[in-house]
């Protein structure tokens, strides 16, 4: 029995949308491509589910925070539950404050938010921070402490209360392998 065609015009379009978003943008400190990493999130978000709304807004994460592209712009092209997904993933800094100055409670802001989102917001958000870690794991291997000196935030205790309020607020997704693989890194970066 052949498998039924799956309807992939949905996230077809949204990785076309990102792809021209993040068009000629490379990842801080990385020196390849930004849109390799929502990709990275995307194919997280396939491991947990197949919902190709899900796996669009894990494609197109980065595009309200990072890009021109306004959450209005995802609502008329993808819907409504894209658009919030996506919305749910992006920070706003502050008018006159400093990307560092803010670091800390952006990042509390955005952990508070987590805690109490929906598996949808989480699964989507796992991805992406997965991707990130993935990354930070890689990097801490060659660069050791050095590492910390690419993000606004430079102590690494920050990094590690981040991470660790990560692994508490995806503690609904532990029967997913994403998830133990998040952990598993946060242990091996920060410690147990």
């Amino acid at each position: 029995m052949a498998n039924e065609p799956l309807d992939t015009q949905l996230l077809d379009k949204a990785i076309e949308f990102a792809v021209k978003a993040h068009s000629g943008t490379a990842r801080r400190g990385k020196g390849f491509p930004y849109i390799v990493h929502p990709m990275e999130a995307m194919e997280i978000v396939a491991t947990i589910t197949s919902d190709q709304e899900l796996l669009a807004a894990a494609a197109l994460h980065d595009t309200v925070e990072d890009t021109d592209v306004e959450v209005e712009d995802i609502r008329s092209e993808f819907g409504d539950r894209v658009a919030e997904l996506v919305a749910a993933e992006s920070e706003s800094i502050a008018e006159g404050i400093s990307e560092e100055d803010s670091w800390k409670a952006r990042k509390q802001l955005a952990l508070n938010r987590l805690v109490s989102s929906s598996l949808d917001v989480k699964i989507v958000a796992l991805g992406d921070k997965l991707s990130n870690m993935r990354a930070i794991a890689r990097d801490y291997e060659v660069m050791g402490d050095d590492l910390w000196s690419i993000f606004h935030a430079k102590d690494p205790a920050d990094h590690k209360w981040r991470y660790r309020g990560l692994v508490e607020a995806f503690k609904d997704l532990s029967h997913t392998s994403a998830f133990k693989e998040f952990e598993y890194l946060v242990d091996k970066v920060f410690g147990k």
